[in-house]
């Protein structure tokens, strides 16, 4: 019996539900749908382990004998490195995920870069991606977006606190 479902002729790798799926099931993206306590455990193990490189160069800077203070809101601030960059890696692959389900028509390369395509697709794979987009990826972007902004604001209230010392 033949399928009324029009052929992709978009590879597999390169479907966009393939690639949300693959991100879902990667050990490091799947981080950012996980709820919230197993969220914030990787963000605070990676600042901890960042403190091995701040803590001294935070050191060198300020004495923790004689500036104890300035130690250790330098430190904190520079151990944001690694777990911001993380976060914006998660936050811009899940973007990239997004943009593709969104799009009405996917661009895809056959065999190489020189002989790209588009196809456009139907609407019901349409509305399945917006689905998805709309009821899963939109949280963990705002999710995303929150962690952001909370960082954001641990580093006006440091830098707040630093004028004070």
């Amino acid at each position: 019996m033949p399928s009324s479902a029009p052929v992709c002729p978009v590879p597999t790798e390169q479907q966009p539900i393939n690639e949300y799926q693959e991100l879902k099931e990667s050990w490091f993206f799947r981080w950012a749908t996980l709820k919230l306590q197993d969220y914030v455990k990787p963000i605070i193990a990676l600042w901890i382990i960042s403190w091995l490189v701040a803590g001294p160069v935070s050191a060198t800077s300020f004495p923790i004998s004689k500036h104890p203070a300035q130690f250790f809101l330098l430190g904190a601030f520079g151990a944001m490195a690694l777990p911001l960059l993380a976060l914006l890696r998660l936050y811009l692959g899940w973007v990239y995920v997004r943009d593709r389900l969104s799009n009405a028509t996917i661009f895809y390369e056959e065999s190489g870069w020189y002989d790209g395509q588009e196809w456009t697709k139907p609407e019901e794979v349409l509305q399945r991606d917006h689905l998805i987009v709309n009821y899963q990826l939109k949280a963990w972007l705002k999710r995303l977006k929150l962690t952001f902004g909370a960082i954001a604001a641990l580093f006006v209230l440091g830098g707040g606190l630093w004028i004070f010392l």
